[in-house]
């Protein structure tokens, strides 16, 4: 164990130091997480809340619109950088630091490279994307715009996203965590005077989020760019190092990342044949449905903060050829996330009607929604055991098997199954849930069987 990490022990109280490395990296993604929701909701909320009840309501439906084809879009730059972090751990662990410069540099031009035409796609077709997407003639109007500029910020988050990915492999998780909680209220605050014309300046409504948008991210790149190249970071960097094309370095990123790109796209198609199935139930349900589902999207920060925590620590234990110490670091932080996974089940169970009466006061809303979370409430440790253990393989370099999970999981069980439930028992919004639980736990299975393998122990790309 490295001086480095024994100081950082010392920052917490638990008796294992594994623990320890863990929490160090877990903690900060996992802050950066929930309040990226928070702030994000508070965005929704703003648009929300204009004045005018039918611009509000077009504003917030161009943002539902527009966040799918957005989402899409970074799925491909994040799946880039899977591929980053997994080899600059394992470049750390080895002890070769001086390679890890290079392989961000990879990721940040193959981002680019992507992300550039995906943008110009997006800015040169708004109005026919969100018409493809189902929206009407005044949100399309309306949120056209808003379309373009958020195209703009597609590209400063991508540069990010690939900086951020690097830090993450060598366990730095702070820094990001300290400049995206700065930048997104600065977000919030940029809309509040673009959205609502304070300080003088004129009402842009939705097309002022989308500004305050793009200059936070536009921030965020300025203060990555500038961590990365002060030489604080244990990731050495400079644009004016020379920089050396590595085919087997692309080779690397792609066998590694593209799974997780298709992973990403079977997620996406999977959530919207599922929403197809479930909005066939009447307004009632399926506003009570959206409700449930967004406070369950909250629930996945834990799984997903211990994941990254885990995906460090199992490549640099293998990178340093230490493969028991990538076992016990995978393993001690499913435990660490499955026991907060069964704290918030406990929270959520009992918590459901006060969660769900925040957003809306329909006692048949509550009353279906709650019914809904306290189902899923039980399903909690499952859920998060299986993203932290995945996030242990990715960290490996075994992103196929997730792919073949989230299939087999998403498409074959919770699509299918809420099909049967909904059209052949009649089971209502229960039979989707249902869906939902048994989805989660197939692939809690599927995922651990391949963990128990052991073969992931073995994949070399370095």
């Amino acid at each position: 164990m490295s001086s480095d990490s024994d100081i950082k022990r010392k920052k917490f109280k638990f008796k294992k130091p594994v623990y320890n490395d863990i929490m160090n990296i877990a903690w900060p993604v996992l802050i950066e997480l929930v309040l990226s929701s928070v702030f994000g909701m508070i965005d929704m909320m703003m648009l929300g809340n204009i004045p005018d009840a039918g611009y509000a309501a077009s504003a917030v439906a161009s943002v539902g619109v527009t966040n799918q084809p957005l989402l899409l879009g970074l799925a491909v730059v994040q799946a880039l950088n899977v591929g980053g972090t997994a080899i600059v751990a394992r470049y750390y662990g080895a002890g070769k630091k001086h390679k890890m410069e290079n392989v961000t540099k990879h990721v940040m031009i193959i981002s680019m490279v992507f992300a550039v035409p995906i943008a110009l796609f997006g800015f040169l077709f708004a109005e026919q994307i969100m018409a493809f997407m189902g929206a009407e003639a005044a949100t399309i109007e309306i949120g056209k715009n808003y379309f373009r500029v958020i195209c703009i910020s597609y590209l400063f988050q991508s540069y990010n996203f690939g900086i951020t990915g690097a830090l993450r492999g060598i366990g730095e998780t702070k820094v990001p965590m300290g400049i995206n909680i700065r930048t997104n209220f600065l977000n919030v605050l940029g809309n509040a005077i673009l959205i609502y014309g304070l300080l003088g300046l004129p009402k842009l409504g939705i097309v002022g989020a989308a500004i305050s948008t793009a200059f936070a991210n536009f921030v965020a790149s300025v203060l990555m760019t500038r961590y990365l190249m002060s030489g604080k970071s244990e990731l050495d960097f400079s644009f004016k190092n020379k920089f050396n094309f590595s085919k087997r370095t692309i080779g690397n990123l792609i066998r590694i990342g593209f799974p997780s790109a298709i992973e990403q796209l079977v997620m996406r198609v999977g959530i919207i044949m599922f929403v197809q199935v479930v909005s066939g139930l009447g307004t009632v349900i399926f506003a009570a449905h959206q409700i449930g589902m967004n406070i369950l999207s909250l629930t996945f920060v834990i799984g997903q903060a211990f994941g990254i925590s885990a995906s460090s620590l199992v490549g640099k234990s293998l990178g340093a050829e230490s493969p028991d110490d990538a076992e016990k670091y995978a393993h001690h932080s499913s435990l660490l996330g499955s026991w907060a996974g069964f704290g918030l089940g406990v929270a959520l169970f009992f918590g459901a009607e006060f969660l769900v009466s925040l957003y809306s006061r329909d006692p048949a809303i509550v009353e279906s929604a709650s019914s809904a979370l306290r189902m899923v409430a039980i399903i909690q440790p499952f859920q998060a055991n299986q993203l932290i253990v995945a996030g242990s393989l990715r960290g490996a370099g075994d992103t196929r098997f997730p792919l073949i999970s989230t299939f087999i999981g998403v498409l074959g069980i919770r699509v299918v199954l809420a099909n049967v439930f909904i059209r052949v028992f009649a089971l209502g919004l229960t039979g989707a849930w249902l869906a939902i639980i048994i989805d989660q736990f197939v692939r809690w299975v599927l995922i651990q069987f391949r963990f128990r393998s052991g073969k992931w122990k073995n994949i070399e790309f370095v």
